[in-house]
């Protein structure tokens, strides 16, 4: 997953993803197939760890502004933890650029697109139930808004915004999404 990462799809050879993994090819394609199948494990895992991680930040128990802040702390962690510069969000980096030849990928990347929306909508909503959203918001409307914050937070991180930089970003975020009143 870090040479996807780190590379990209198209730029991570044969011999990277071997050097990494400590097989050889013959042993990669017997246990993954091709190199595509490869990413798709990848990606997939990628995907299983974000939304337990999205689940865990956004917890009810809290108050929505602190569950918002978690969930884009998380990232942020994740988006500048290369090795060699930040390296965003995999998906976003990586998945985006394939998915304009692979319907497959597409169809993945969108379904991935819409769960973060409802997940972070229904969150949303029973803030605003708490009074933490504006009585006459839109959660479904507020819950795009937070994803699209999100991406911009990766391609912030992989552009080379500072943490400082990025908290910006984030605290802006949390002013649009939560009423000017909750703590």
């Amino acid at each position: 997953m870090n040479v996807f990462w780190e590379t990209g799809y198209a730029a991570a050879s044969l011999d990277d993803l071997s050097r990494a993994m400590g097989m050889n090819r013959p042993s990669i394609y017997a246990a993954f197939g091709d190199k595509q199948a490869l990413y798709r494990q990848a990606l997939d895992h990628y995907r299983a760890n974000t939304r337990t991680a999205i689940a865990e930040a956004l917890a009810e128990k809290r108050p929505l502004r602190r569950a918002l802040s978690d969930f884009y702390e998380r990232a942020i962690d994740v988006y500048l933890s290369g090795e060699s510069a930040a390296r965003g969000c995999f998906m976003i980096g990586t998945a985006l650029t394939e998915a304009v030849a692979n319907p497959e990928l597409r169809a993945t990347v969108a379904e991935s697109l819409r769960g973060l929306d409802k997940a972070l909508a229904a969150r949303i909503a029973l803030g605003q139930q708490r009074g933490e959203v504006d009585a006459d918001a839109n959660p479904a409307e507020l819950g795009q808004v937070a994803s699209a914050m999100l991406y911009l937070l990766s391609i912030q991180a992989r552009a080379g915004a500072t943490r400082k930089a990025l908290n910006v970003t984030l605290n802006s975020a949390l002013n649009a999404i939560c009423a000017r009143t909750s703590a």
